[in-house]
């Protein structure tokens, strides 16, 4: 099992920045790839970005540019540095982790970011 958890979440006004952080524990040592993920009140979810063990990353549209992944040594902390926020921004944003060996997923609860015009 893989645990999850993100912080960093907030209110922050339009053109404003905010760093979230996902911790990861447990079995993490099968994890090909981490991503952060968001879902805004009445839409689907949608990719906000990932980030493989072989370095590569990978952004949505409406993020490319103003997003960032990264990820410490240790493969223990993803980050998901924001900038530019928009309100369209607004969203609770979820940690994911894929073990590829298994083709498992798994999720953290999420932490809600709310950008105000």
């Amino acid at each position: 099992q893989v645990q999850l958890v993100e912080s960093g979440g907030g209110l922050v006004q339009a053109g404003g920045s905010l760093t979230l952080s996902c911790a990861a524990s447990g079995r993490t040592g099968r994890i090909s790839v981490y991503g952060w993920y968001r879902q805004a009140p009445g839409k689907q979810r949608e990719l906000v970005a990932t980030t493989s063990n072989s370095g590569i990353t990978n952004y949505g549209d409406s993020v490319k540019g103003r997003f960032t992944i990264s990820r410490d040594n240790a493969w223990k902390q993803v980050y998901l540095q924001m900038n530019n926020l928009e309100p369209e921004d607004t969203a609770v944003y979820v940690c994911n982790a894929w073990n590829s060996w298994l083709n498992m997923n798994y999720w953290g609860n999420g932490t809600l970011v709310t950008v105000s015009s």
